[in-house]
Formats: structure tokens, C-alpha cells, sequence
């Protein structure tokens, strides 16, 4: 484990890091996440979630011998009973007003949250206890799978792990689009697609809270660290910042916008200029 950062500059940079590294640490991004809105969490927090992790693995295989092979349904079932049921892991509808239900280390603590930070813990634990596990981002709610597509067995972990029907997996698609399941949504999501939508997530519980304004810059902040990221991200950066206040910084980041689409999109890099000028102006 990293010896304690100085500063947020330096969670930051860890974050790029291992963000940018050829196998990125899912569970190591998500705590790192946890340092913008916990300023008392620390290096001594973030090592003793990875042992609950670790501990929570080496309770998962135990009395269930037919797991340390490849069976897909009797891991989700070991699983279920482990986190689901021994643990408590598993949410309810007030948790998608909780910031913390966005944040790992507040998960693992309360045993609540969304959908895809509860899919996290069971990836977690799982991945540490050898199952052939991954998350599956359906449209509206993320749940996890187990073993290659042909014996796909998908679960649920804010419903405790409920392993899901085929019939199950079709109304939540339904429910979400109000499209049909199509194949490729059951593919296994990558994990910086997993912590992109969670630092989505943040965002959108953000947005229509004003008061909120700096952890929608922080995610959006995050967000731009991860690899290629949508230049629009650039011009949501300067939209808060001139809101907030700050009417340099935001101008720079408009420019940056601007330069990022000129090539294809003339006409918004011109707005986004002229926008540039605006902020410049209210420093007089």
C-alpha cells in the first residue's frame, strides 16, 4: 500500500495512475473516488477496506466445495448467501438519495448502496475467492454475472444477489428503455466503464443540488482523468467553474473546449469562445 498522500493532488495522481495502468484496480479507483468526498478517509482507511475485501473472499468458498470449480449458478448462489444473506449487503430505493451509496468504503460500511457500487463489493469479493465473475451494466441497473455467456448466470445484488431469469433480466431492460433485451448489453463491462458510470452517477445526484456544485466538479474533475475523455467533459469543468465563481480557470477550460472540437464542430468552438471572453470579462 502507498505510504499516506500529502494532499488531494496526490490521490489525484495516483488515481491517473492506476487508471492509465494496463490493468486497472477496480476496487483500489473506487476508494480513491471516496478521498473527494471523505477527507478523513486515508491510506490507513483505503488498506483496511482491501482486507475486508480479502477477508470477505476467504469466507465465500467455505462449505460450498463445487465453487472451486467453474460452475457459474453455485457461485452466484455462494455469493448471494455470503454477502446477500450472512452480511446484509443489498439496497433500497432511499439509498439513491445518499451520496454514500455512491462510495466504496461508505458501502462496505453500511452494507447499502446503488446498484453498481453493491455489484462492486460481489465482483470484489468473488474475484478475490477465483469465481469467473464480471459486472454487466443493463440499462438502468448493473448487476453482476458469472461464467462464459453460454452458461451465463446473472445475479443481483441490490436485491441481496437474487440470481436473475432470463424473464427477470428482460423486464429490467423493459423497465429501464422500454426497449427489448438485446444480446450485447449482457456483455462484461470493462472497468473503467464501471468507474466512469459510478463518477455519472455522482454527478447526476449533484446536478440538482446547487449547494452540491463541488462534488459535481470533483466527478467531473475524476472523469477527465480516465483515458480519452469526451471533450464535452471540458465544457461541463467551465460551465461550474464560472458558476462557482472562478472565471479564469473556467475560461482556460472553455478554450480547451474550443480546441478540442474546432476540427469537427467550427461553429461550437466559436460559442465556446465567445463564452471565454464573457468570463474573462466579469474579472473587470
Amino acid at each position: 500500500m502507498h505510504p499516506r498522500p500529502p494532499g488531494a493532488a496526490e490521490w489525484r495522481r495516483l488515481f491517473a495512475a492506476e487508471a492509465g495502468s494496463a490493468r486497472p484496480d477496480l476496487a483500489l479507483l473506487c476508494l480513491l473516488i471516496g478521498t473527494e468526498a471523505d477527507p478523513t478517509l486515508d491510506a490507513v482507511g483505503i488498506d483496511a477496506a482491501r482486507r475486508l475485501l480479502d477477508r470477505l473472499a476467504e469466507q465465500a468458498v467455505p462449505g460450498h466445495r463445487s465453487c472451486r470449480s467453474d460452475d457459474p449458478r453455485a457461485w452466484a448462489l455462494a455469493l448471494a448467501e455470503l454477502l446477500g444473506g450472512r452480511c446484509g449487503f443489498k439496497g433500497r430505493p432511499g439509498d439513491y438519495q445518499r451520496l454514500e451509496s455512491s462510495l466504496l468504503h461508505q458501502v462496505l460500511r453500511r452494507r447499502r448502496g446503488l446498484p453498481i457500487l453493491l455489484s462492486v463489493v460481489w465482483m470484489e469479493v468473488a474475484r478475490r475467492a477465483g469465481a469467473p465473475v464480471y459486472g454487466v451494466a443493463l440499462p438502468g441497473h448493473f448487476v453482476v454475472g458469472f461464467g462464459p455467456r453460454d452458461e451465463q448466470v446473472l445475479a443481483d445484488p441490490f436485491d441481496g444477489g437474487r440470481v436473475l431469469t432470463g424473464t427477470d433480466v428482460e423486464l429490467l431492460v423493459a423497465a429501464a428503455t422500454g426497449a427489448p433485451l438485446v444480446p450485447s448489453m449482457l456483455s462484461p463491462a470493462d472497468p473503467l466503464e464501471i468507474v466512469g458510470r459510478i463518477l455519472n452517477n455522482i454527478r447526476a445526484w449533484a446536478a440538482p443540488r446547487p449547494e452540491h456544485s463541488d462534488v459535481s466538479l470533483w466527478a467531473i474533475e475524476l472523469s477527465l482523468l480516465l483515458p480519452a475523455p469526451p471533450p464535452r467533459l471540458h465544457y461541463e469543468r467551465a460551465q461550474l467553474l464560472v458558476q462557482r465563481g472562478d472565471f479564469l480557470v473556467g475560461a482556460r477550460e472553455l478554450d480547451t473546449y474550443a480546441e478540442a472540437v474546432a476540427a469537427a464542430e467550427p461553429a461550437t468552438a466559436d460559442q465556446a469562445r465567445r463564452q471565454a471572453l464573457r468570463a474573462r470579462a466579469m474579472l473587470n
